[in-house]
């Protein structure tokens, strides 16, 4: 008789898949990668909003995830260590239950721009490692302006068709 399902940290079933350690995110999808292995086989990596990543070697899990590039999803996932590496194996991905925010016209376009003005720096500013510090006023003063043109962009395409 297998053991119980234990919690894992997030409050998920831990025998789940035949894995110890199974657990459960929802995530931003920021990119899916097919690499053809030196064996021929494709392994999947999709990488989330924090750089996390997640492997997969089943072609219908990576075909799934290729759905949500760009999206957020619901993973399913374990750790396991192979020869001294932490291998992090994505065993599922489907929707979220919750609401995206882009959807629901929840997002506050503000605070959208400021992460897209702060994703743009390194360019606005001439170079991704700066030969110097920049103050953070005068940050503000180069980034602002182009904060403002982004949220004014959104602002004006929500819920508009008619241009």
């Amino acid at each position: 008789m297998p053991p119980p399902a234990s919690s894992g940290p997030q409050g998920v079933g831990a025998r789940r898949a035949g894995y110890a350690d199974v657990m459960e995110a929802d995530v931003l999808v920021q990119s899916v990668e097919e690499v053809e292995t030196r064996s021929g086989k494709i392994r999947y990596v999709v990488r989330d909003a924090e750089g996390k990543e997640y492997t997969t070697f089943r072609p219908a899990i990576g075909r799934e995830a290729n759905k949500f590039e760009g999206r957020r999803a619901h993973i399913v996932f374990h750790e396991e260590e192979r020869n001294g590496f932490q291998n992090v194996y994505l065993d599922a991905i489907s929707g979220t239950t919750e609401p995206s925010t882009a959807s629901s016209g929840n997002t506050d376009p503000d605070e959208v721009a400021w992460n897209t003005a702060v994703e743009a720096a390194p360019w606005m500013l001439g170079s991704r490692e700066p030969q110097e510090e920049i103050s953070p006023e005068e940050l503000y003063e180069k980034l602002e302006p182009f904060k403002r043109l982004v949220a004014e962009d959104i602002r004006e395409g929500t819920g508009s068709t008619d241009d």
